[in-house]
């Protein structure tokens, strides 16, 4: 008897092929059958009448950073509601795990990092996860069985380097037997079902001591050990980030990503490739990689984003804009020196001169303040401020933008949220997008769904992409959109039985209403431990989704289930070979 019978469904396989009419029969956790609607005589516990949706299957987000809110959130939410049902987390060379038994601190030093690198909440990864694990083995045992999303984790460089150097692992080079003891540790975390070695070069990543992360002091010969051993192990993979990934890469990276991938004989992935038809150097450039990686036996893919995500910023606390040449310092300062250094015009126009500068690289996409809306405000002065245009409050005012901008954060002593708006909105970067998508060393992804939680949410970019692809710019198919978003990702990562409706695979699905799949606006909200804050997207569209056969959401609603599984490297995923 089959567990659950889904008729009259419109079928998008994953495999890009022609959508088709099906009954779709779940049983024990996978696809039992996929026949022409009314032809399925086997009897079903449950059945549902799908005509007019369309059955998909699951999403696959190649890049979050759920590896702590998975502890309070088993439910991956947002990601969840828009029909993520596997995440790859352990990312950008930042892990929890594995923590020196002997230094119970470790643990304290990562989740300040974590906060700090990654926008997390102190207060939710000090009170929403039990940081009771050693080994990396250990952390992957204590998500066992308690999430409704299946989740693989690389580790992080970081942590490896912090458990065998501790704190020298901050401006130190290991000693030839600290460099095995790494090595040692990964084949371990390997064994234990890590996906691979995640790690940063970039110089925007720093801990919460504001020095550059462990990573960053690692040598070419300690990262290509590392990824020898990586090589080493069934269905692993790396994921790196180097400081040319937000802009140009510099020769020297090209080398040094080539050299890991050939290495270790596995993919690649970087992210975030930014398209931007205003910089039509930038994508054949941030692709060169992959080519002579190819040419050299190896794969780099590129992650990039089919929509543009929102993210907001204060003046008040670190963000995007602490990251381009000069700022820094400025925005680092107490915040009544950092208020009288803003308002000082020679200081404005220093920072204005950086942010327009060519060292800004990417950032220089923030540094248009005429465009940037005002978000929540927090004093009399600027009451009714919030959702206007800093261009028509400056004209009314007679200031220049930044100016116009400083004195409206400085009323609310820097809490003010901004929204920047976005360069690359324009007919030519989308089709640039819509050219650079169909590449065959890119990748749709890079959601960062778990970090920067106040700041940004990527989460969501399944389904508003759908909706674009439906009912907006169109740039693709359905067809090929799902198969971006589901068996292109599977595919990478070698997942055995996932991103395809067929008969025998995991019953991972997304049942929705192609009339109004969609996202909606960003919100705040307060529901993360210690009533900290996250910005959140409702789903729209989205009927049902299910995880291994299990429903696990239906109308946007949790259904409490958790039948998600820790996928582990070799036992649930596949060597995608270079060679």
């Amino acid at each position: 008897m089959l567990d659950h019978l889904i008729q009259g469904a419109t079928v998008v396989d994953g495999t890009g092929a022609p959508r088709h009419l099906a009954d779709v029969g779940i049983k024990d956790g996978r696809i039992a059958t996929v026949a022409p609607p009314g032809t399925v005589t086997e009897p079903a516990r449950t059945t549902e009448d799908a005509t007019g949706l369309v059955l998909t299957p699951g999403f696959v987000d190649p890049h979050t950073h759920y590896d702590a809110q998975l502890f309070w959130d088993p439910y991956a939410t947002p990601s969840l509601n828009h029909g993520v049902t596997t995440v790859a987390g352990g990312n950008c060379g930042f892990t929890l795990a594995p923590l020196h038994p002997d230094r119970p601190g470790d643990a304290d030093y990562t989740r300040r990092m974590m906060s700090k690198v990654e926008g997390m909440s102190l207060v939710a990864l000090e009170e929403g996860a039990p940081w009771d694990w050693h080994g990396f083995g250990d952390y992957l045992d204590a998500l066992e069985g308690r999430t409704a999303v299946n989740a693989g984790f690389m580790v992080g460089h970081c942590a490896l380097r912090r458990h065998v150097m501790g704190p020298d692992a901050i401006g130190g080079h290991p000693t030839p037997g600290q460099l095995d003891a790494m090595v040692t540790l990964l084949h371990d975390a390997m064994d234990a079902g890590a996906w691979g070695l995640s790690t940063t070069q970039s110089a925007t990543h720093s801990d919460g001591d504001g020095a550059p992360v462990a990573s960053r002091h690692a040598d070419r010969d300690e990262l290509l050990a590392l990824c020898r051993a990586v090589g080493e192990h069934e269905g692993t993979q790396i994921e790196a980030i180097v400081s040319g990934c937000l802009d140009r890469f510099d020769d020297d990276e090209i080398d040094l990503l080539v050299a890991m991938t050939t290495t270790a004989g596995r993919p690649l992935n970087w992210n975030v490739l930014t398209i931007d038809a205003a910089v039509p150097d930038r994508v054949p450039r941030q692709l060169l990689p992959s080519a002579r990686a190819r040419a050299a036996g190896g794969r780099i893919v590129a992650l990039t984003m089919p929509i543009l995500t929102p993210m907001n910023m204060s003046l008040g606390t670190f963000c995007a804009l602490n990251l381009i040449p000069g700022w820094g310092d400025v925005l680092g300062l107490p915040r009544p020196e950092r208020i009288a250094e803003l308002r000082d015009p020679d200081v404005r126009a220093t920072l204005l001169r950086h942010a327009h500068s060519e060292e800004a690289g990417v950032f220089r996409r923030l540094a248009d303040f005429d465009r940037y809306v005002i978000g929540d405000t927090y004093s009399a002065a600027n009451e009714g401020l919030g959702g206007r245009v800093v261009r028509d409050i400056a004209a009314e005012r007679g200031q220049d933008p930044f100016h116009c901008l400083v004195e409206i954060c400085a009323h609310d002593d820097l809490r003010t949220v901004l929204w920047p708006m976005p360069t690359d909105n324009d007919p030519a970067s989308w089709a640039l997008r819509r050219e650079t998508w169909r590449h065959e060393d890119v990748l749709l992804g890079g959601s960062d769904a778990g970090a920067h939680l106040d700041r940004m949410c990527g989460a969501p970019y399944t389904t508003r992409f759908l909706g674009d692809c439906l009912r907006g710019r169109k740039l693709v198919g359905l067809e090929e959109a799902v198969r971006m978003l589901t068996d292109d990702p599977a595919r990478l990562f070698g997942l055995r039985g996932r991103g395809r409706i067929a008969e025998g695979h995991h019953a991972d699905l997304v049942l929705l209403d192609p009339d109004t799949v969609d996202a909606g606006p960003a919100t705040l909200v307060h529901d993360l431990p210690g009533d900290s804050p996250r910005l959140d997207s409702q789903a729209q569209g989205i009927v049902s989704v299910r995880v291994n056969g299990v429903e696990t959401l239906r109308d946007d609603t949790v259904t409490g289930a958790v039948p998600g599984t820790v996928l582990r490297s070799g036992r649930h995923t596949a060597t995608v070979s270079t060679r």
